[in-house]
């Protein structure tokens, strides 16, 4: 937002560096982004955070000023009440519920005459980037700016019925608003009506039907409070987005509607030789809890800021900020101002405390060292299984990423996931189609992340994910589960080091690595699953009481992107035992061992994972491991069959072992896989010698 410091400086004294105010409200909150020169003064362009809206105008940046610089600030001109009888000889008001609207006041400018604003409230109004419209108009918009409550000029005469009733709308009424769109309300939208239908949408924008024209001649000045939720959801609903509805929708000020509208209706009576008609039209009905208290002591204030702050200077700084305090000894009533009701609402003295520490300085906060004490309490499962989870991973090379937990239908509907029994859950209020749905996969916004490095160029991508996936079972509810994601992809090393492309047992090579270091034994099994390919694909499985279930899979991203595929996999985590693998370091054997390769030819329905199961439960003494090392299809295999190649390495921990020996144990557990599988061997390949 952008404010005047010529402006500012109406309501109090400013000091002469630029520079230094903008360092100043940046340390209470009120980041100032900008500062550039116009004319002859200074626009600040201020981030306003959402739960400031008592910041977002003039009056209020001053009145933080004022607490800053100890400065007294200025009150605010023409806003003094006046008497006379309430004008509800002019206007009748009614307000259908006071919970949406608890406060609605009216003037009465009579014999307007309307045309361009003077320089000076046009110049002022363009230096924030507003836009001159004519001088009623701009009044309301100078009020906003100067006080932070949104004003709305009707014309007199076309109100009908001499009635302003605030309602909901009903079901099929339509509204022209004053950017000369026809808006379909219903009843969720809270409107302004006169006898015959709705004139204006309550804290966002008018009608265009009642709009003030140069024909105008007697002026009706809303001045109103329109509950936040109540603004907001109107707001949102129409799809509409104002300077009033901002302020509305963030909680604008309910005890200031009848200064800030006597301070419009008199500006408007100066500026377009009109007459203020006496007294006001009102109806206000107080919500029970205001105002909002909280009992405190300071002392405890002092414990949890960290500092020793007089008590001189908390007290001057509240009172500055507009709280009330009442002290007894150490113990304070503190009660907000009506301009902080909505973050004050359900108060707590730490409230208070970031109101004192805020303004008397973060930076006068001494530097000390944090007492350190003793766990909380043990770590839980989930909280090891997930650090755990992300170090291995890291180890490994890979980079952990970080995505929203929605995404669009489409992918969500594409890729495969752990819980394909469970719907989707749909947002109530999306940001956008984008994100219209709870993942049921990490992997949809994973692989776009991929995707996004591989398209910038980088020669390979290895990213992870943890996170949890939402479902609706079918006999409904909602549901959640952790699970761990993985995408690789591109090729690891330089040309010198004979880099080589990351394929699946690359992928798999990590699985098998993190479940090992988790203390978890799995199988694999192929599967078609959508988004993969068939063939690079499988399902991880882990042996339950019931038999197997299925906690992940694992493939090759079947897409026709440009640039190299994409490895990836996802694992249930929460289907993982307790961890309880601890770091074991084994001394390798001090003797020789010897690799033996054997080729078998098999049917192409027997998978790696059965031949890899017979071979671990035969348990051949002095098999320190074997692995996969080729599968061949071709000239000299029989259709229907496969060549596989396994790799074996014998070797003992109390002798070298002889050639002989290891010939028998192989030979034997060649004859247990011949008669399991029906296999035929080939031949076997010696590559170590028994010394």
């Amino acid at each position: 937002m952008k404010f005047s410091t010529r402006w500012i400086g109406e309501y109090v004294d400013l000091p002469e560096s630029a520079s230094e105010l903008a360092e100043r409200l940046t340390s209470v909150g009120l980041a100032v982004e900008g500062a550039l020169p116009h004319e002859d003064d200074i626009i600040l362009d201020i981030d306003v955070t959402a739960n400031r809206p008592d910041a977002m105008n003039h009056y209020g940046v001053a009145r933080e000023l004022a607490a800053l610089y100890d400065r007294p600030l200025k009150p605010l001109p023409g806003t003094d009440s006046f008497g006379g009888v309430p004008a509800n000889e002019t206007i009748r008001l009614e307000i259908e519920d006071f919970g949406d609207c608890p406060r609605y006041c009216a003037f009465v400018i009579r014999g307007v005459k309307v045309g361009p604003s003077p320089p000076w409230l046009a110049a002022r109004l363009q230096s924030i980037g507003a836009r001159s419209i004519n001088n009623v108009v701009d009044v309301t918009n100078y009020v906003l700016w100067e006080t932070g409550q949104p004003l709305h000029a009707f014309d007199l005469a076309k109100i009908r019925g001499g009635l302003i009733k605030v309602r909901r709308a009903k079901a099929g009424e339509t509204l022209q608003t004053l950017d000369k769109e026809l808006r379909e309300l219903s009843p969720e939208v809270l409107v302004i009506a006169d006898a015959e239908g709705p004139v204006g949408i309550g804290g966002v924008m008018g009608g265009f039907d009642s709009e003030v024209t140069g024909d105008t001649v007697d002026v009706l000045l809303e001045s109103a409070h329109f509950y936040a939720p109540v603004a907001r959801r109107g707001a949102k609903l129409l799809g509409m987005k104002t300077d009033a509805s901002h302020r509305f929708e963030r909680g604008a000020d309910p005890g200031g509607c009848a200064a800030a509208g006597l301070r419009g209706a008199a500006l408007i009576a100066e500026l377009a030789g009109g007459q203020l008609a006496p007294g006001l039209a009102e109806l206000h009905q107080p919500r029970p809890e205001w105002p909002p208290k909280v009992d405190l002591s300071f002392r405890a204030l002092c414990k949890f800021g960290g500092a020793d702050i007089p008590v001189e200077d908390g007290e001057r700084i509240l009172r500055h900020l507009g709280f009330r305090v009442v002290r007894d000894g150490d113990a304070w009533t503190v009660t907000a101002p009506s301009w902080r009701y909505y973050d004050f609402r359900d108060p707590y003295p730490q409230d208070v405390y970031e109101e004192v520490l805020r303004t008397w300085g973060f930076d006068r906060i001494p530097t000390t060292l944090p007492a350190i004490g003793g766990a909380d309490g043990p770590m839980l499962h989930g909280h090891r299984l997930r650090r755990l989870t992300q170090d291995h991973l890291a180890t490994c090379g890979l980079s952990e990423a970080i995505n929203y937990a929605f995404h669009d239908r489409a992918r969500d509907e594409a890729y495969p996931t752990l819980r394909p029994a469970g719907a989707a859950l749909a947002l109530a209020n999306p940001l956008s189609d984008r994100y219209a749905v709870m993942r049921r996969s990490l992997l949809p916004n994973l692989v776009e992340a991929a995707r996004y490095n591989q398209r910038r160029g980088a020669g390979a991508v290895r990213l992870f994910e943890i996170g949890h996936i939402f479902w609706a079972p079918q006999e409904g509810g909602s549901e959640e589960a952790e699970t761990v994601a993985l995408a690789i992809g591109g090729s690891v090393g330089t040309p010198w080091e004979r880099a080589v492309p990351l394929d699946f047992y690359d992928l798999k090579g990590i699985v098998d690595s993190l479940l090992e270091a988790l203390g978890v034994a799995v199988s694999y099994r192929p599967a078609v699953l959508p988004r993969l390919v068939p063939g690079i694909t499988a399902e991880i499985l882990l042996e339950g009481e019931g038999g197997p279930v299925v906690v992940g899979y694992a493939g090759q991203l079947d897409e026709k992107e440009p640039g190299y595929p994409f490895l990836v996999a996802e694992l249930a985590l929460g289907f993982l035992p307790a961890v309880t693998a601890s770091l074991l370091v084994k001394a390798p054997s001090l003797y020789p061992g010897i690799e033996v390769d054997t080729t078998l030819q098999h049917p192409l329905e027997v998978h790696w994972q059965e031949l890899a199961e017979q071979i671990g439960a035969a348990a051949v003494p002095d098999l320190l491991r074997f692995w996969l090392k080729d599968r061949y299809r071709g000239a000299g295999v029989p259709e229907g069959a496969v060549a596989t190649t396994i790799g074996f390495l014998y070797n003992s921990e109390t002798a070298s072992l002889t050639q002989e020996e290891v010939n028998d144990r192989h030979q034997a557990l060649a004859a247990r896989l011949t008669e399991r599988f029906g296999l035929k061997q080939q031949g076997q390949d010696n590559k170590g010698e028994a010394s």
